[in-house]
């Protein structure tokens, strides 16, 4: 026999050339590159499919909010860390359970109706719900979106919640720091207002002296009047006769002395009335007018803060009251006084050491408002400080001379009265423009 080299191998079919060989090979190249392509693109895919599910455990894991998503069948699918925090289960065990069982039980049909809404409706709705706790039960204000499928259809839902007792917990503390804040407001206009009264004081002293002085001296003239109608009636009582009455009533000079008794008891009285208007002034001037709104003459409260200012300076200026009208405006008094003060007795200041100072009031109406103006003759406001000019704490006076809130305080009151405080343009020195609403709106 003749022995076996070796197979040949397939022979070709007889239709198949080299050109149709070498397109199969080329073919399954191809499919080959594709498939390493493909490979790759899942690969990539996959990154980032991981890196956002990393992204969305991060998400979870830090939101602060509670966070809850349901599948179609109202059962939890995926949770965030708060929810396991504020109830106290684990993520395990909260996964798959009905989404009623989170909450109190008295919600579950309002939650069930509301889910219902939004499948229908595919909007977003809210409600106030509680959320059971290992302590009990936490209020939410929670919100329930849609979650549709590449089709479009409900696929589930998406529930954002915020624990409300954090919120009023927050909400309670900002009131609290709001009536702080009020408070320490109203201590600063009445430290201002304190601080003015203080300047006043030499003046307060001179007025109440002059009258209280008459008062002193006209009742040691009674106290003597007294004692010579004593020792007339004293002689009448022990029954002198006639003539010697008529003679004891001249030497006493009782005629004289019964008409200068009239005009000692008139001048006393005119003097402690003289006291009780001055204290009567004061006392509204140093009301700190933290009390309800009233209706009061803007005229006469602008006359009894600037006379006061005027009373306690040093250096000669003339007040020019402009026929100051009755106008009719509503706030708080002692608030207002304030402000007048406060802008008479910066002009005070800024016209220290000038010739010929003087301030000018004025009032008038306009668009609703009364329109009180107060401009002097002073150097005015330069220009680079006008924009500043309300800002607390700015001054321009020297230290020990002022706190810098004068101007500052009295804008804010101005607004809260619904008013305004402005700086008016021109004029030789500066003038303040303070705008209250009438009381019964326009004249």
């Amino acid at each position: 026999m003749t022995p076996d080299l070796g197979s040949p191998g397939p022979e070709r079919p007889p239709h198949f050339t080299d050109d149709a060989w070498i397109e199969v090979l080329s073919a399954v190249d191809r499919t080959y590159a594709d498939l390493v392509v493909y490979q790759e693109q899942l690969e990539r895919q996959n990154a980032e499919l991981e890196e956002m599910r990393t992204f969305l455990t991060a998400i979870l894991s830090s939101v602060s909010d509670v966070l809850i998503v349901v599948d179609r069948a109202g059962r939890i699918a995926q949770v965030s860390r708060s929810v396991t925090a504020l109830t106290g289960c684990s993520e395990a065990t909260a996964l798959g359970r009905p989404l009623s069982e989170m909450f109190d039980p008295a919600d579950a049909a309002p939650l069930a109706g509301l889910m219902q809404m939004v499948r229908d409706r595919r909007r977003s709705a809210g409600l106030e719900i509680n959320l059971r706790t290992a302590s009990g039960t936490e209020p939410l204000d929670l919100s329930i979106a849609p979650r549709l499928d590449d089709r479009g259809r409900v696929d589930g839902f998406v529930l954002t919640g915020r624990p409300l007792g954090a919120l009023r917990r927050a909400y309670a503390d900002l009131s609290e720091s709001h009536d702080a804040l009020k408070t320490t407001q109203a201590q600063l206009v009445r430290n201002e207002k304190l601080a003015s009264l203080g300047r006043l004081l030499a003046g307060v002293a001179h007025e109440l002296n002059n009258p209280i002085s008459f008062v002193y001296a006209n009742a040691h003239a009674l106290e003597r009047y007294a004692a010579k109608f004593e020792t007339y009636f004293g002689r009448v009582q022990e029954g002198a006769g006639r003539e010697e009455l008529i003679a004891l009533r001249q030497s006493l000079r009782l005629d004289r002395e019964l008409a200068n008794l009239r005009e000692a008891i008139q001048g006393a009285r005119d003097g402690a009335e003289r006291v009780r208007d001055i204290v009567e002034d004061l006392r509204r001037l140093s009301s700190d007018g933290s009390g309800e709104t009233v209706v009061f003459d803007l005229a006469e409260t602008v006359r009894i803060a600037a006379s006061w200012v005027l009373r306690g300076m040093k250096q000669p200026v003339a007040l020019v009251m402009d026929p100051l009208p009755s106008v009719q405006v509503r706030g708080r008094v002692g608030h207002v006084q304030q402000v007048v003060m406060n802008l008479v007795q910066n002009s005070v200041d800024a016209l220290e050491g000038h010739e010929g100072a003087e301030i000018r009031l004025s009032i008038g109406t306009g668009a609703g408002h009364a329109v009180l103006t107060v401009a002097d003759n002073g150097p005015g406001v330069p220009p680079e400080v006008r924009g500043a000019i309300f800002d607390p704490f700015f001054t321009t006076k020297p230290v020990g001379r002022g706190t810098g809130l004068g101007l500052s305080i009295s804008h804010k009151i101005a607004q809260e009265h619904g008013g305004s405080l402005t700086l008016a343009e021109g004029g030789p020195g500066a003038c303040f423009r303070l705008e209250l609403p009438l009381a019964g709106g326009a004249p």
